[in-house]
């Protein structure tokens, strides 16, 4: 595979209006923060777009929009328009895909996604699924044990006891029984397959594609199939389904982040939706983690924290750090990750300060790390009239997933580091 900027996955086709050549569907692009822009759309693709969650769409009159973005970044594509909306700072796919899979504990590789050459998601989602299926699939289609309850008139495996009671009590036959078999039906295919038939039914995949993705299904006509809306069935990493690693991690991201579906008057439908905050959020929070390993104590997420006293419970004022690194059972530093902390010239918003210094005074800590996304200088500021000082480290995104996290590790250490150096101080001062 060529190398290729991952930058370009977002990047604009076409104009903003009209339809293109041939009567194609047109291409709207916007960035996460923009104000919007006011489009001509159909009835039905207007009410998609404000059902999808990625966009708001206001009649203006005379089949006139307003398209305004609502904090969520992604694509939805119906059979007249595709609307994407980028990420701020314009991070490609590639860097979407690390920090929603690395968010979700997965250990995603973006070098294992097969289309950033493409010019928009969709196409890089669709190709990158069907040149990964083809190689997990190139050795056969994986089998592994399954469990499988029946009632028999003969016994195969290890009998139920308490289901035979319950179900036939007195009775010798049929016999409620457990037994393993060895099968295609596992849980790895039944993902792959509802991947693939996602993505196949996204409106406007190139036909070549289409058909690669139909006839890797077509592998799969075996497995069961997960109903719309199930919840994805468990899997374990193991060396027996190594080969197919690369290709479960995007498809549960396409399955978790993805739907396609025949919209009003069986116009097709799809939509790519994420929560670059809360994205943002969960990377930092399990890299953070990870990194801190190294170090004596425990990170936990989400910590909660009372603020007030209260007589009844329902009155209390509690806080919620993103993170909070535990030594000896007490809280010895806090972290808060922002997505939107910081404007364009990367100053700070003031109200983040008030949230951390508010943690640090429930948790009684004296450091507390503001983690925003974007470039820049670490600045130290010292709280007046308090011992408090709140550190803002940037984590810029647009770096590549190994310096991201190199940048991770540098924040682990050097909160480490402020933790023993004012460890050290206080028991010199005592």
């Amino acid at each position: 595979m060529r190398s290729a900027d991952p930058a370009r996955a977002f990047a604009p086709v076409g104009n903003a209006g009209g339809r293109g050549p041939g009567g194609a569907a047109r291409h709207l692009v916007l960035d996460e923060l923009s104000r919007g822009i006011v489009e001509r759309l159909d009835p039905a693709s207007a009410s998609f777009l404000n059902s999808s969650g990625l966009a708001r769409a206001t009649p203006m009159g005379m089949g006139l929009y307003r398209i305004e973005p609502v904090g969520k970044v992604g694509s939805v594509r119906t059979s007249s328009v595709q609307l994407d909306v980028r990420p701020k700072d314009r991070l490609g796919l590639g860097r979407l895909l690390f920090l929603l899979s690395y968010a979700g504990e997965q250990g995603f590789r973006p070098d294992a996604v097969a289309g950033f050459e493409e010019r928009e998601l969709w196409s890089a989602l669709a190709e990158s699924l069907a040149q990964l299926a083809e190689r997990a699939l190139g050795r056969g289609v994986l089998q592994g044990y399954l469990t499988v309850d029946e009632s028999l008139r003969t016994v195969k495996g290890r009998i139920r006891i308490s289901d035979q009671i319950s179900r036939r009590p007195g009775m010798l036959v049929p016999l409620e029984v457990s037994y393993d078999e060895f099968t295609e039906d596992i849980a790895e295919n039944r993902i792959l397959r509802a991947a693939l038939e996602r993505m196949g039914q996204v409106p406007r995949v190139r036909p070549e594609v289409l058909s690669r993705l139909r006839l890797l299904k077509g592998k799969l006509d075996g497995v069961t199939r997960l109903p719309s809306g199930a919840p994805l069935p468990p899997w374990k990493p193991s060396r027996m389904n190594l080969r197919y690693h690369p290709v479960l991690r995007l498809a549960e991201l396409i399955l978790r982040n993805a739907s396609a579906e025949a919209g009003p008057g069986r116009q097709q439908t799809a939509a790519f939706v994420v929560d670059m905050a809360r994205v943002f959020e969960d990377f930092v929070g399990t890299a953070l983690r990870e990194a801190m390993a190294a170090y004596p104590g425990e990170l936990r997420l989400r910590y909660n924290a009372l603020l007030s006293e209260a007589v009844r419970d329902s009155d209390r004022l509690t806080v919620q750090p993103d993170a909070v690194h535990m030594l000896g059972g007490r809280p010895v530093v806090a972290y808060n990750a922002k997505y939107k902390a910081a404007t364009d010239s990367g100053a700070s918003l003031t109200a983040d300060h008030f949230q951390m210094l508010a943690h640090c005074t429930a948790l009684a800590v004296p450091t507390a790390w503001l983690v925003y996304a974007g470039s820049g200088d670490i600045k130290l500021r010292r709280i007046l009239n308090t011992d408090i000082d709140i550190v803002e480290f940037p984590l810029d995104l647009s770096l590549p997933p190994a310096e991201i996290l190199a940048a991770v590790q540098d924040l682990a250490r050097q909160s480490w580091g402020e933790v023993v150096r004012v460890s050290a101080g206080s028991t010199s001062g005592d």
